[in-house]
């Protein structure tokens, strides 16, 4: 993938460049320079050095207006001298790095100390074997065969933990490729348009070359490094580079510089590459960064990280790993997203997810619960073995049986760790990531593109989802239905022979100027199909009305070309209309204007009458307008549209800036209603969505009662329900107090009632899903689910528990703020979305309620047979066969069941239900009960009812007996025939439902079942397993199969009687309190991970690792953009690394770095690291 570290890269770039300079007028070392400064340093360097940006396109060998020829050699040429546009990815970590960090688990290491001891004992044989006296307390010499035979045990435990590591490495290095994969995907797919030989094209970023005539626009992220060549109204957001969150004005004299990495807010331009890749401002930034890192890396390992005092060169790092963040975006390097993805996973939650909070604090309890019981199991072994030895038999200790001894005590030392082992359900996160992932393999399927893993899991946990109108709930194909010209409220389109031909002309031309250039009207691309629809959809609808009127707005815009237009004021959230001023021949000016129709008729002084002649429209008129013509065509669901125009004298010539006077006394041509269907699959989505207890809400731009018409159509609202429309204006008023501040008690007034919020602006939409998030009206706290396309429904995304951003309409910043994207824009995506989520935390519940299974009884087993016999009947290597491989398998055969409708007929769980609930914990127990019985049973009356040799109070290397081989054959037996029933987690009968829709379930079942044979009939002494014969076979499958019918017994007991059982891995609600404001909070979950890593880390390394989005690519240590960093700065997730390395906030400057000194926000909060971490 690119192997190269970004410093070759680079230095292999400033040797093509120094070698090929002449072909073009200026280097790539001139334009890097040039792109380091700012304002007017850099307009008077250009004027000095080249004269004008046109120049600088002569030199480039490029047009202005043409764009680059677009000939494959040129490009090619282009990008060896220039460089490409993407930056060289980390390189992935290998699988011995990955199999090294599997090795370092407490428990691994433990067993591998243990084997290794029993290794070496094995092969001592001390002087005094021979002596009788030693260690005959358990009876039965064994014969020299058998002591030859002593290294095997330890051989045995090396080999499983080899194998577990294996798989552990294995899984993780899928994981990784996966996301690569994925991430690729999303590269792929981020296109920009580009002018090539007069043709506006879309190519994938990474294609722009130096040279190329880039077209930018409201809500772009910009891809690489240019100059403004001509455009209107263009405002950049450059808080991403400079940390200042003003929106920066740019025009061709006073500041041209268009940097990448930063977003377009408002307006749009023409603009040349000039730097690409790790040219660009950005790029810079990661060549430093990439640098910086290694080093960092260097330092950790050698372990000199002090608390904190952490080098200046070392936070200088961590500052600019944040910076590199939303760099990481535009430059399209080889995994950009997830660097966003891995800080989106660190800081942009509020808390932890609901499965991850539950699962911590289950794991704290399970370990605490094993580290004791092993404990208490070697205590009583040794206790028991030197009281029997010394004080019973009054053995003294010779010398020379010291070895023998410490035999016996290491064997102690694994029966105990073989209890931890058993005890704690490594299969767990192995079962997560393989359900997550699994899960967002086949959501691509279903048009949700995850970015963030966790959104996944919290998503079938939404309690409400506020989504858009336009795009969403409807189509988004815009067509004009009704209109109002010339005093003549039309139904249909009218015929252009009704309307006055000056009217007509001049709504051509205010429709046709007045809109983006780049929206057109297409022919449809298969026969009989609609017409294609590029661009602004409402644009689109007005563009096809002029269409239906039999008239044309190509010659229009051919006559009037854009470099032209005067001035434009373009759309934006606070305008809500856009105007355009042209000059007319006579010198005079003239702008067209369109809008939201309550706001331009608010505008206008004059109306056009039938026939074509300005009159006077006074405010009564417009009263009586607005409730004969645009009432009852938004009660119809159409978006009213008003179409205007203004004149103005040449001389003097109007101060344009002057925004107030210049949009007012305006000219009304016409009032249209555009339709935007209602999408045929959404009524039934949202009815599926009520039906699973989750409200669905709409909120908009638009006016109110096309809003309320479009909620009826698709079943928001009922009639004759109780339910609250509201308008953003009066909504702000009911949730403020006399100060004008929001007060969270007016909002829970409010929320729960709402079903339409109207006439919106961003802010409102983000107070509303805040307030419905931070509210404790409801006992559970809500999950709220957010839509949006738009650059301003970033805020409210980022909020939300899960940001949904839409695939075709949306624009680059909503993506980058989003968990998931909908790749067809489509809400009944969303409902495809909440099924997967429930259908995670079913399926980890499924696996939990059979490994705890296992687990128990294992542990029993193993605890009171070493207190009673000495020995545990089941041996440490089969221990580990049961819990490792079977839990792999079974992790992989439970997870991966597809969800079902049914799963959207019960309410969401929410935060405060546990894990286990009640059913499970009767399914848990009652199986355990029955398992526990009958190994209990053959374990002290198996060798009568089988009339085999008893295998208890064996010695030390005594051959395997028939006796523990039936009890662990009978043992697994019950665990194949368990995971069927652990299928069903909410009581069903049919356990079997569904099970040949899930192949991988089947093919496991019966792989586990052959290897048992295998094991059982030739494992020997590895496996401490003696051959069986097929009538003893048959009783351990006939034992097995009574654990199905076991399960119909236990589903007849009724839950609700047994109120004696606890439920377990339950979240409370002080955990759930954002740590805004508890910020003792991270220090409570810390302590409990810290806990955790005494115990038994495994399983809960694995779920860190899904938490930082699966440890993907670590790449640059961070992710996307540090204004997100800062912006999300107060929540960081609570993971002890994240306080580990939170260096003080201070800004850094990076004057040394770039020429200018630009200071960078302090985004060491996105720091994941997992090296340093105690």
């Amino acid at each position: 993938m690119g192997d190269m570290t970004n410093s070759d890269f680079y230095s292999k770039n400033q040797r093509n460049e120094s070698s090929h300079g002449g072909e073009f007028g200026c280097t790539m070392e001139e334009l890097r320079s040039l792109m380091e400064l700012r304002g007017t340093e850099a307009v008077v360097k250009i004027k000095e050095t080249y004269g004008d940006t046109e120049a600088i396109c002569r030199r480039l060998k490029t047009s202005p207006v043409e764009g680059l020829p677009g000939t494959a050699p040129d490009l090619e040429k282009r990008k060896q001298i220039f460089g490409q546009n993407f930056i060289p990815p980390k390189k992935p970590k290998t699988f011995l790095q990955l199999v090294w960090e599997a090795l370092q688990d407490v428990t691994l290491i433990i067993l591998e100390i243990a084997a290794i001891i029993s290794l070496g004992l094995s092969f001592y044989h001390p002087p005094g074997e021979s002596n009788e006296g030693c260690a005959t307390a358990q009876g039965g010499a064994e014969d020299e065969g058998e002591a030859e035979a002593g290294w095997i045990e330890g051989a045995a435990i090396l080999l499983s933990v080899i194998c577990v590591v294996l798989v552990t490495a294995f899984n993780d290095w899928s994981k990784e490729k996966q996301f690569r994969g994925l991430q690729s995907r999303i590269e792929q797919e981020q296109k920009f348009t580009v002018v090539r030989a007069g043709q506006v094209v879309q190519i994938p970023v990474a294609e722009i070359v130096v040279g190329d005539i880039a077209q930018v626009k409201y809500g772009d992220l910009l891809p690489a490094d240019g100059l403004f060549i001509q455009g209107n109204d263009l405002k950049i957001d450059e808080s991403s580079l400079t940390g200042e969150s003003d929106q920066v004005r740019k025009s061709v004299d006073k500041d041209p510089m268009l940097l990448s990495g930063t977003h377009v807010m408002e307006g749009s331009g023409r603009m040349v590459v000039t730097a690409v890749g790790v040219n660009s401002q950005t790029g810079i930034i990661f060549t430093l960064l990439g640098a910086g890192g290694e080093e960092e890396e260097k330092k950790d390992k050698k372990g000199k990280m002090q608390d904190g005092n952490v080098d200046a060169s070392q936070s200088k790092a961590k500052q600019q790993d944040g910076a590199a963040a939303m760099e990481m975006q535009p430059l399209k390097s080889a995994e950009g997203g997830d660097a966003d993805d891995k800080k989106k996973a660190n800081m942009h939650k509020k808390e932890k997810s609901v499965l991850q909070g539950k699962l911590t604090k289950l794991a704290v309890q399970i370990g605490k619960a094993g580290l004791v019981m092993s404990a208490i199991t070697v205590i009583i072994l040794v206790l028991y073995f030197t009281v029997d030895t010394f004080v019973v038999n009054k053995k003294p200790w010779l010398p020379e049986c010291t070895p023998v001894y410490v035999q016996y005590f290491v064997k102690f030392f694994i029966i105990g760790v073989t209890v931890l082992v058993v005890a704690v359900p490594e299969g767990l996160p192995l079962a997560v990531t393989i359900s997550l992932a699994y899960s967002v393999k086949k959501m691509m399927k279903d048009n949700n593109l995850v970015r963030h893993l966790d959104a996944c899991e919290t998503m079938g946990n939404a309690t409400a989802i506020c989504s858009d109108k336009t795009g969403t709930l409807t189509t988004n194909r815009m067509t004009v239905v009704q209109a109002y010209v010339g005093d003549v409220h039309y139904k249909e389109i009218p015929d252009p022979s009704s309307i006055n031909a000056k009217t007509l002309e001049l709504l051509v031309n205010a429709i046709a100027i007045n809109s983006a250039y780049t929206t057109k009207i297409l022919p449809p691309e298969k026969e009989g199909a609609l017409p294609r629809q590029v661009g602004n959809k409402t644009e689109c609808g007005l563009l096809g009305f002029v269409l239906d009127l039999k008239q044309d707005y190509e010659p229009v815009r051919t006559q009037m070309p854009e470099e032209k237009l005067y001035k434009v004021y373009t759309f934006n959230s606070v305008r809500k209309s856009m105007s355009t001023v042209i000059k007319l021949r006579d010198e005079s000016f003239r702008m067209y204007s369109k809008g939201a129709s309550e706001i331009v008729l608010k505008k206008c002084c004059k109306i056009l009458n039938g026939a074509g002649e300005p009159r006077v429209f006074r405010p009564r008129d417009r009263d009586e307008m607005v409730k004969k013509v645009i009432e009852p065509m938004a009660c119809d669901g159409l978006r009213t549209i008003c179409v205007a125009y203004r004149d103005f004298p040449s001389s003097p010539e109007p101060d344009w800036d002057n925004e107030n006077d210049i949009l007012n006394d305006l000219t009304c041509i016409c009032v249209v209603g555009i339709e935007d269907p209602v999408r045929p699959e959404v009524p039934e989505a949202i009815r599926k969505c009520q039906r699973a207890g989750i409200t669905v809400r709409m909120v908009t731009g638009d006016n109110i009662n096309t809003a309320r018409a479009i909620a009826i159509k698709c079943g928001i609202i009922h009639p004759g329900e109780d339910f609250l429309c509201l308008e953003g204006k009066e909504f702000n008023r009911r949730i403020r107090n006399e100060k004008g501040e929001i007060e969270q008690e007016r909002i829970d007034k409010i929320w729960p009632k709402l079903r339409v919020l109207a006439r919106s602006s961003p802010t409102d939409k983000h107070t509303l899903v805040k307030g419905i998030i931070d509210s404790t009206h409801t006992e559970q706290r809500q999950v709220v689910a957010v839509t949006g396309d738009g650059t301003n429904d970033g805020p409210a995304l980022k909020k939300a528990d899960v940001g949904f951003a839409m695939g075709i309409a949306g624009t680059d910043v909503a993506k980058e703020a989003s968990d998931i994207i909908l790749t067809d824009d489509n809400f009944s995506s969303i409902v495809k979305a909440v099924m997967w989520g429930r259908n995670v935390y079913d399926s980890i519940s499924k696996f939990l309620q059979f490994q705890l299974t296992v687990n128990v009884v294992a542990v029993i087993v193993a605890f009171t047979g070493a207190c009673i016999t000495q020995d545990s009947p089941l041996k440490a290597v089969q221990m580990l066969w049961v819990n490792l491989i079977m839990d792999t398998f079974a992790s992989l055969a439970l997870a991966t069941e597809p969800p079902t409708e049914t799963l959207l007929l019960r309410k969401p769980y929410g935060r405060n239900k546990p894990l286990i609930s009640r059913t499970m914990m009767k399914n848990i127990l009652g199986h355990a009960v029955y398992q526990l019985t009958l190994i209990f049973t053959l374990l002290f009356v198996g060798e009568k009812m089988f009339q085999i040799d008893s295998g208890r109070n064996a010695p030390l290397h005594s051959p395997p007996s028939e006796h523990y081989t039936i009890i662990f054959n009978t043992f697994v037996m019950m665990q194949l025939f368990n995971e069927i029933n652990a299928r069903k987690i909410h009581g069903e009968r049919n356990v079997f439902d569904g099970i040949f829709r899930n192949p991988i379930f089947c093919t496991i079942v019966l792989g586990t079942f052959a290897i048992q044979i295998v094991i059982v009939q030739f494992g020997g002494k590895p496996f401490s397993c003696s051959p069986l014969q097929l009538d003893q076979w048959m009783w351990c499958i006939f034992i097995g199969l009574g654990e199905l019918v076991w399960g119909q017994v236990i589903a007849t007991i009724p839950t609700s009687r047994l109120k004696f059982l606890k439920e377990a891995g339950r979240l409370t609600q002080k955990e759930e309190i954002p740590e805004e404001e508890l910020n003792e909070d991270v220090e409570e979950i810390d302590h409990a991970e810290r806990e955790l890593r005494r115990g038994q880390i495994l399983w809960f390394r694995g779920l860190n690792r899904i938490q930082t989005q699966i440890e993907v690519v670590n790449t640059f240590k961070s992710g996307a953009s540090f204004q997100g960093a800062l912006r999300r700065q107060s929540s960081v997730t609570s993971q002890s690394q994240d306080v580990a390395n939170l260096s003080s906030p201070s800004r850094v400057s990076l004057s040394n770095a770039l020429s200018s000194p630009t200071s960078l926000p302090p985004a060491a909060a996105g720091h994941s690291r997992r090296e340093g971490v105690p």
